[in-house]
């Protein structure tokens, strides 16, 4: 299936949560399982925190670098909480894509088994041979 990108009123709606149009099923498979696919997902958490942070910064009182550190403040909050559920909401979003639970870590790990093979199999020969004495 080809990958379709969203348009940028549809990728909006996603990064706020939303699901995207069947035609789109791929690009949320590509999306969230990419090898930047957690820096994706941090791009998509400032896109859902900048509002807040400007209305904080424009319309509460105050001296403005008060302002700003609270707005900052709450960010890395926010970035904070939406990081811990970075696994969690990867799934979700492609569940919601309709691919069934489990297909984001499988298909992460299918990239990166050759790697991980070979990682083990320098692990496993530097403990197999007797250490220089």
């Amino acid at each position: 299936m080809p990958v379709r990108r969203p348009n940028p009123l549809q990728w909006l709606w996603y990064a706020y949560g939303g699901g995207l149009p069947e035609r789109h099923a791929s690009w949320v498979l590509h999306d969230t399982t990419t090898r930047t696919w957690w820096l994706r997902h941090v791009l998509r958490a400032v896109a859902q925190i900048a509002p807040i942070v400007i209305a904080i910064i424009v319309f509460v009182p105050g001296p403005l670098w008060l302002r700003t550190m609270c707005a900052l403040g709450g960010a890395i909050m926010g970035l904070i909480f939406s990081v811990s559920y970075l696994h969690e909401t990867a799934e979700h979003r492609l569940v919601k894509a309709g691919y069934p639970a489990g297909t984001g870590p499988a298909t992460r790990a299918e990239r990166t088994a050759d790697r991980d093979a070979a990682a083990a199999e320098r692990y496993a020969a530097r403990y197999r041979t007797p250490p220089d004495a």
